[in-house]
């Protein structure tokens, strides 16, 4: 008879070979399985990013320079003459023309002058016809000894002394006229007229330092920017070397940048709006303001709305030249250090990432202009660049313009949704 304990041991046995049996089998699949040779990875797994095919153009290069309006013309008016105001002859804010009659001044006492040298010069003609007459007759009876030598003489110097003072007695009225004349104060110029500092019956003087009003020529009317000399030294290199071309070449017209042309200028206003009617730099200063190393730009700018007014902050967009075979890379394919070296990742024939270091010159709209680092015909990665790495290989797509603007908007929006959750 078969012994319970004995059969219950053998079934223990027999699972316990099973599972040993079981491992062995798992472990010999694994082994398996890590043997087999790894699969290249699908097009799924490959990386899609936006690129843009890099293209050379002549782009004209402008600086945007801040400056304030000037008034082309501007007259303070001052009394000539003292006296009482009478009138007042002009609208406060009005367009005044040249020669206009803006405040008329008692003009009593300087009548009574003026008449007064009238007749100073009416005495010394009268003196001077009677001593014409005796030198006359004196000089006739000297010649047959009627008279002395001396009273002939006598009647010579006389003559002349009347003479001397009658022109003494027209200039004293000339004076009395001039002065009579600038009771009537009128404008030097045509322009719009500022508010008066007096009102009929102030008492003004000849010379005084407070400007009874000013008049300002408006149209055209000036805007004084500043060039930092550095951006001005630069501009000279870039022309003289070649590497920009002059904007309007062959009119013979100094643009203040040694160049020999007149350059056009745009401007902005306050308000971000641009000025309907473009202006011309006419000169450039010829001395730098020590204090902030920079030269001061006149532009002359058309006025007919008057809607520039003297002292309005304003900015200048200067046209300085062309870039020829300029390449322009979107500001989102460039990337920069902490210590503001630029990079860009461009995506190779066999469309592998490279990582390229760019030399950057200047800002053009939403690109940057590269110097060094890229070529016509290279594709440059505007999206996605932050999936990838230098070595990957990409799946690259044409970006257009509207897409870059929108990728660009997108990642702005969720980098700052990003850091208010």
């Amino acid at each position: 008879m078969r012994n319970p304990h004995t059969s219950s041991r053998l079934t223990r046995t027999g699972l316990a070979c099973a599972l040993a049996l079981g491992l062995l089998g798992g472990i010999a699949g694994c082994s398996g399985a890590s043997s087999a040779p790894p699969q290249a990875p699908s097009d799924s797994a490959v990386a899609q990013v936006g690129v843009v095919t890099l293209h050379a153009e002549n782009q004209p290069i402008t600086t945007e320079l801040s400056g304030r309006t000037r008034a082309r013309l501007s007259a303070e008016i001052r009394p000539q003459v003292g006296g009482i105001v009478q009138q007042r002859l002009f609208e406060e804010g009005a367009l005044v023309k040249a020669g206009q009659v803006l405040y008329q001044l008692d003009p009593a006492s300087y009548k009574a002058a003026y008449a007064s040298a009238q007749a100073s010069v009416a005495k010394a003609e009268a003196t001077l016809n009677a001593a014409k007459t005796a030198a006359r007759r004196n000089a006739e009876l000297a010649k047959i000894d009627a008279v002395s030598q001396q009273a002939n003489d006598d009647s010579q110097a006389t003559l002349q002394q009347a003479q001397a003072d009658l022109g003494v007695a027209r200039a004293a009225l000339d004076t009395a006229r001039i002065n009579l004349g600038f009771t009537r104060i009128t404008a030097p110029i045509a322009g719009r007229i500022e508010a008066s500092s007096v009102t009929p019956g102030a008492l003004v003087t000849a010379s005084q330092t407070t400007a009874l009003t000013t008049v300002q020529q408006l149209d055209p009317i000036h805007v004084d920017v500043t060039q930092s000399t550095t951006e001005l030294l630069r501009l000279r290199r870039e022309l003289a070397s070649g590497a920009l071309k002059s904007a309007d070449s062959g009119n013979g017209k100094d643009n203040g940048t040694g160049n020999g042309n007149e350059a056009t200028v745009q401007l902005m206003l306050e308000d971000g709006t641009a000025y309907a009617h473009p202006g011309r730099l006419q000169f450039s200063s010829v001395t730098v303001n020590e204090g902030t190393g920079a030269v001061t730009l006149r532009i002359l700018v058309p006025n007919p709305e008057r809607t520039l007014l003297p002292g309005m902050y304003v900015r200048a967009v200067l046209e300085e030249g062309v870039a020829e075979q300029a390449l322009l890379v979107p500001q989102q394919g460039v990337s920069r250090t902490a210590s503001g070296d630029a990079s860009a990742l461009v995506v190779t024939a066999d469309d592998k990432v490279e990582k390229r270091a760019l030399k950057v010159s200047r800002a053009v709209g939403n690109r940057w202009q590269v110097t060094e680092g890229l070529k016509a015909g290279e594709r440059v990665i505007v999206e996605g660049s932050l999936k990838v790495k230098a070595g990957d290989t990409v799946k690259p797509v044409a970006a257009a313009d509207t897409a870059v603007a929108t990728a660009a908007t997108s990642t702005t929006t969720t980098a700052t949704v990003a850091t208010t959750r």
